[in-house]
C-alpha cells in the first residue's frame, strides 16, 4: 500500500520520532510504513490520520 506520511509529516515540521510518540509506536514503526515496508493496523491509520491533519483514504492509497 502507498502512502504520503513521509510527505505530509513534512509539511507538518514532525520528526519521525514525534510522530511515533503521539501515535504511541516506535520511531522504527513510523519508518517502516513510510518505506511501504509495513501496513499499519485500522487503529494505527486513523492515529496517523488525526496527527497528519488528513483523512486515511488522503493517506493511504491500494497499490495497482
Amino acid at each position: 500500500m502507498k502512502n504520503i506520511i513521509k510527505n505530509r509529516r513534512k509539511e507538518l515540521g514532525f520528526s519521525q520520532d514525534e510522530l511515533a510518540k503521539k501515535c504511541g509506536v516506535s520511531r522504527q514503526t513510523i519508518n517502516a510504513i513510510e518505506n511501504n515496508k509495513y501496513d499499519p493496523t485500522l487503529s494505527l491509520a486513523f492515529k496517523l490520520s488525526k496527527e497528519l491533519q488528513t483523512t486515511v483514504d488522503k493517506l493511504f492509497e491500494p497499490e495497482s
